[in-house]
């Protein structure tokens, strides 16, 4: 009987260890010196779906509430979540966007076709005071995309002169014809957009001097970001820097663009009805964007070794088929619990590469890709992507904190990536730490040691839900959103934290 027992004992002690994997997390925040950008949590608006049009702007004649033709509620959401700083007019359609058509009476803009997306008519509508203003309202800087790949320098030269400028001349007497007195304080402008594709299938060295002679002609205190590569072309990375490196003041960022498929560009997969083969696909994918961040500093570190030029991923997120019934060239696709591992995981990456990454935008802010606010007439849904962009928030600017993980594996089908994903950041004398749990069927016990300061409290935040798939609907109650984790408080410097299955999770020590 006693034997019976023993033995017992032994089968649940493995039962238990099946169940809480161990992870070790060592914090070093006597290390903290690196600022992680806040604007590397901003978002991308495109001329594409309805992302702009019944996304953001309706109009001023519209039911749905509004202010100045903005919807109130997308307004309030993105203020809510601290949305740092808006990329626009594209992606591929700003290479084939004219800055004159879009400002001036609305009545009197031409029009335009859409070939990028969908085929649509553009009637420019929402163009550059537009632009500004919302992101005036939703308290974030703008960043403008220039048109270098059916456009000229002057045409460049003088949006920038337009926007930026005092002094007197023809383009500032335009801007206060147009009803702006003073002009806006525009840092951030990108020259051209992923020219190596749809931006006009240039090589990189002769995009690379097309670059300096419009960074030459776009003059004033500006954040010049250059048409950097596409995934892993680390050619175009390095003779972008070579090039660009002869004439230092140039250049101040240098673009990336990741996407996130299923297992790749012909099979994209499904934004919901997907099971754990497809779920560790994804998350097996997206782990990938350490080793581009790492690469491609590792040619930026050759030619400016200082860091001065920022990595500027400009464009990244899931892409999947989009939504049955819907326009294929509007690239909507719903938003699940899955979506929210990438973003955070994604965001982690960032964040522990502050160094060299400066900016970083999801595509896109609403109803395109892996957007965080989903519109259908006058609703409006907030994503589990939108959730962990406001839970991880508490980075902006703040310190990052080095760290070294230990952590096991998850497995499944040959693929294999971290049982936990992490970043920490200290600010105001509170240290942030943001936990992915990659597995979506065991929970993962953290043992968290920090050196340097000693915490007496703790709070947390979750996202999870109950399946891997789960969704925020129209018309719904929502599944997936921001709720109390219940933590231990730290003693002696340690915190130990048991990470639910397929979780995002945010603990803030004092």
């Amino acid at each position: 009987m006693k034997k019976l027992k023993f033995s017992l004992s032994i089968l649940f002690l493995m039962f238990a260890m099946a169940a809480f994997s161990q992870t070790t997390l060592s914090l070093h925040t006597d290390q903290a010196k690196t600022q992680i950008s806040k604007d590397i949590y901003g978002h991308f608006a495109e001329h594409l779906g309805r992302c702009i049009y019944g996304g953001i702007y309706v109009g001023e004649d519209s039911e749905i509430p509004n202010i100045r033709g903005f919807r109130d509620d997308v307004i309030g959401a993105l203020i809510d979540m601290k949305i740092p700083l808006l990329r626009w007019p594209g992606g591929c359609f700003a290479d084939t966007y004219h800055w004159k058509d879009g400002i001036g009476p609305r009545q009197e803009r031409p029009s335009m076709v859409n070939v990028h997306w969908g085929g649509v008519t553009e009637d420019n509508s929402f163009g550059t005071h537009e632009f500004l203003d919302f992101c005036d309202l939703i308290k974030a800087e703008p960043y403008i995309n220039l048109n270098v790949g059916s456009g000229t320098v002057q045409e460049a030269s003088e949006w920038v002169e337009y926007v930026t400028s005092a002094n007197i001349s023809p383009m500032t007497d335009l801007r206060k014809k147009n009803g702006r007195e003073e002009p806006w304080d525009v840092k951030y402008w990108g020259i051209g957009n992923e020219n190596w594709g749809c931006g006009g299938n240039m090589t990189p060295d002769y995009y690379a001097d097309l670059y300096n002679r419009f960074a030459s002609y776009c003059r004033g205190d500006l954040y010049k970001i250059a048409g950097g590569p596409n995934v892993d072309d680390y050619n175009w990375m390095e003779v972008l820097m070579r090039k660009t490196m002869r004439h230092p003041h140039l250049v101040q960022g240098v673009s990336l663009h990741n996407y996130t498929f299923t297992t790749g560009w012909t099979d994209k997969g499904h934004a919901t009805d997907f099971g754990e083969k497809e779920w560790i696909a994804v998350l097996n994918n997206t782990l990938k964007m350490e080793t581009l961040v790492n690469r491609h500093s590792t040619i930026m570190d050759k030619y400016d070794p200082q860091k001065r030029v920022g990595l500027i991923v400009d464009e990244w997120g899931n892409w999947f088929n989009v939504e049955e019934g819907t326009n294929p060239g509007f690239l909507y696709q719903q938003n699940t619990l899955r979506d929210a591992l990438v973003a955070g995981i994604n965001l982690n990456i960032f964040n522990n590469h502050a160094d060299r990454v400066k900016m970083a935008n999801i595509a896109q802010t609403v109803n395109v890709l892996q957007s965080v606010i989903l519109t259908k007439e006058d609703e409006m849904v907030l994503t589990p992507t939108y959730y962990v962009f406001k839970m991880y928030s508490v980075h902006q600017n703040a310190k990052l904190i080095p760290a070294n993980l230990e952590t096991g594996t998850y497995e499944l089908d040959g693929k294999s990536v971290p049982a936990v994903h992490a970043s920490a950041s200290t600010k105001d004398d509170v240290v942030s730490i943001t936990l992915c749990n990659l597995n979506p069927n065991k929970s993962e016990s953290v043992d968290i040691n920090i050196t340097g300061n000693d915490f007496s409290s703790a709070s947390g935040q979750i996202i999870t839900s109950e399946n891997m798939n789960d969704h925020n609907e129209f018309g719904s109650e929502e599944s997936v959103n921001i709720k109390t984790f219940e933590v231990s408080k730290p003693k002696n410097g340690k915190l130990t934290v048991d990470l639910p299955a397929k979780s995002v999770v945010l603990v803030q020590m004092k």
